[in-house]
């Protein structure tokens, strides 16, 4: 590549965060607790007993991370808003406070030049609504909806660009099925009902935006994995079409084609669009935008009786790997954003995540080489390419992380950053990628 215009000219180019992950001070300034709050102070729940306490201190040290920024030559940056922050209860008394925090960062932001992109749920509840049934409860989408609308208020001079929720199939997947986020549950008639609860509070807080009359544009966030079958045995392309229903399609079928999928009644039985019709009215809700986070892919063999999916993945030994055992496999990026194409239409796509953790070396004279996290951002920006050169339309990418973080249920042992964080010091330090990131911004990719 050797065009200086390889991506279009208004190619958004940034870095993604969230609250929990960067923060710090979770009850600074009259902020409640949250369901991560007390799940990572649960013993056995988190690496090395670590929770997001201190964090990367960004509640202290923002305007220094948005000098960081700039120095990288970001163009935006994705973070989220901790609902917590603005309803210590999750509804009811507003924390001026905690929206302060919010809008001396988004002035920063607007000060350096950066445009900011700010997703609503990055998987932080109130401790007050989780406790009242989380996303189980039919009244959580009414409680999403209203935060959101208290935020667009607030905030909504200052923000262009909006997201929903980030992820909720890992709220789902990994809170109520795998029980390792919170609640902690593996109960799959829950994941149902807080599936449906968590696009029903997409649906109403997209319907607030548009009541509100708010500038700009509102999306939803999902993190897609192409599935291939172990084989061309028929029970292998049923158990891959099963998972990639369930990973996939699940939540985004019913935003834009008004259903789920058929293959979810093999896992949940024949109730599980037992939902009224209104429903998914208010789900189907149209967006001006769809985030797509990616990081790898799966293969799938058939495995009867493996509840709930009677399927597994298979490990491609043959492939390279990240530091968390994801395969690298770039041409899944690419491979997604064509199917959401084929399957949804010409919506405007973000690339809202990708990255890799890797075993990064401590800082030396002020440098961290990280060739395989450069690798892995070259190989994924070229097949980001090759899908806009397909038709594709791409609008901007996001790199996971800008910082070393909090990452969930393994702690501080993983590091994705393209800022390398000393968590003892709070020390900031560029890493090569963080440099050649900045190269391809500044060259519009002809640097890939």
């Amino acid at each position: 590549m050797t065009d200086r215009n390889t991506f279009p000219p208004d190619f958004l180019w940034g870095a993604a965060t969230s609250a929990y992950q960067i923060e710090g001070s979770p009850l600074a300034d009259g902020a409640g607790p949250s369901n991560w709050h007390r799940f990572s102070h649960t013993p056995g729940t988190i690496t090395q007993g670590d929770h997001g306490d201190l964090a990367c201190d960004h509640y202290h040290r923002y305007a220094d991370d948005v000098e960081l920024m700039r120095e990288m030559s970001l163009k935006a940056y994705r973070f989220s808003i901790a609902w917590n922050r603005i309803f210590p209860e999750g509804r009811g008394t507003l924390n001026e406070k905690g929206l302060d925090f919010y809008r001396q960062l988004l002035d920063r932001l607007h000060d350096a030049g950066i445009q900011p992109n700010v997703t609503l749920h990055h998987w932080d509840m109130p401790l007050a609504l989780a406790d009242q049934g989380g996303w189980t409860n039919r009244d959580s989408a009414y409680w999403f909806a209203d935060y959101a609308h208290a935020v667009f208020r607030a905030l909504g001079g200052r923000v262009r660009q909006w997201a929903t929720l980030n992820e909720p199939w890992v709220i789902v997947h990994e809170g109520y099925v795998q029980g390792a986020h919170p609640p902690g549950l593996r109960e799959l008639p829950k994941a149902r009902l807080a599936t449906h609860n968590l696009l029903r509070g997409h649906g109403l807080a997209v319907q607030a935006f548009r009541a509100d009359g708010g500038e700009g544009a509102i999306g939803l966030v999902v993190n897609l994995e192409p599935k291939y079958a172990a084989s061309e045995q028929p029970e292998d392309q049923a158990a891959m079409a099963r998972m990639h229903a369930w990973m996939n399609r699940q939540y985004l079928d019913p935003v834009f084609m008004g259903r789920y999928p058929e293959e979810l009644v093999d896992i949940h039985g024949r109730d599980f669009t037992d939902f009224p019709e209104e429903d998914f009215r208010v789900i189907q809700t149209p967006i001006d935008f769809l985030g797509i986070n990616y990081y790898s892919r799966s293969v799938v063999k058939s495995a009867p009786g493996r509840l709930p999916f009677h399927a597994d993945r298979v490990r491609q030994d043959q492939s390279p790997h990240t530091a968390m055992d994801w395969e690298i496999f770039p041409e899944g990026l690419k491979s997604c954003l064509l199917w959401v194409k084929r399957r949804y239409g010409d919506i405007p796509l973000y690339i809202t995540e990708n990255g890799g953790a890797f075993d990064d070396p401590s800082p030396v004279k002020g440098r961290v080489p990280d060739a395989a996290r450069v690798a892995y951002f070259r190989d994924h920006l070229r097949a980001a390419h090759e899908a806009i050169a397909e038709g594709v339309n791409l609008k901007g990418y996001f790199a996971w992380s800008l910082l070393d973080n909090f990452e969930w249920a393994f702690g501080y042992s993983k590091r994705f950053g393209l800022v390398h964080v000393d968590y003892a010091t709070q020390t900031r330090t560029l890493k090569d990628s963080a440099l050649f990131y900045r190269r391809v911004i500044e060259s519009h990719g002809a640097a890939l």
